[in-house]
């Protein structure tokens, strides 16, 4: 138990300290939330204010980035050989992945932490309830963000590793509509809605009771994300354990 607890400890001080990984998770979505939201605070979109909307979008983005990216450490880990070392150790391996979620996550609290505070600054006005409703909601919705980011790990060399990671994020959030809506009718948006990344924007709109959340639809499109990706990322660790 003091070994596991001192690896968790480990794992969260190492992420707090790789700048590359806040900035892409932190700076990048802050940027542009403030270039885009600042012009347009007194706009309006979907029935309810431009910068709550695009507080949603930028937040979902961030946060989806610091989930997704743990898969970065475990490629990494992977390619020096330190995957294979910790297995002749007495880490359990739900040890090893729950360290690399929990650090993901905390990461993807203080990001949206700094874009709630960049949302109040351009206008955003939420009650205290509203506020913990969208985090609460936003939390629920990175879960599949976890899986993907450790099945990535397993499948996804360093050296292609930006790329996949990336662009797998931007085209959900791209699809999800975070950076603003792509479709709202028709059979694309059908198979939009059954995008994980979706919901996770959805979320801001939800919590002041427009999106009529929680729809069953969305429960089962993150369940069933998260079901698949955990068996794929099951099935690849299993096959990375079996090699020499």
């Amino acid at each position: 138990m003091m070994a596991s607890s001192r690896y968790v400890r480990f794992e969260v001080l190492r992420t707090w300290r790789s700048r590359r990984y806040l900035v892409f998770s932190l700076g990048f979505p802050l940027v542009l939330f403030l270039v885009v939201a600042g012009p347009n605070r007194h706009a309006h979109l979907d029935g309810i204010s431009f910068p709550l909307y695009y507080m949603t979008g930028m937040t979902a983005w961030g946060a989806m980035v610091a989930v997704v990216s743990s898969g970065g450490r475990i490629a990494a880990e992977r390619s020096v050989g330190w995957t294979r070392q910790l297995r002749i150790t007495p880490l359990k391996t739900s040890t090893y992945f729950s360290a690399k979620v929990l650090s993901g996550y905390l990461v993807a609290l203080l990001s949206i932490a700094v874009l709630f505070l960049a949302g109040s600054a351009v206008g955003v006005r939420l009650s205290a309830a509203e506020w913990s409703t969208t985090v609460g909601l936003l939390l629920v919705g990175l879960v599949p963000f976890a899986v993907l980011g450790i099945l990535l790990g397993h499948l996804v060399k360093v050296d292609s590793l930006g790329p996949a990671l990336g662009g797998s994020t931007s085209l959900f959030a791209l699809l999800g509509g975070a950076y603003g809506p792509l479709v709202s009718s028709g059979v694309f948006f059908s198979l939009v809605k059954c995008l994980p990344s979706y919901w996770l924007v959805q979320a801001g709109k939800s919590a002041l009771g427009t999106g009529g959340w929680p729809p069953a639809e969305a429960w089962i499109v993150i369940a069933a994300w998260t079901v698949v990706l955990s068996w794929l990322a099951r099935l690849a660790y299993v096959r990375d354990t079996a090699r020499v």
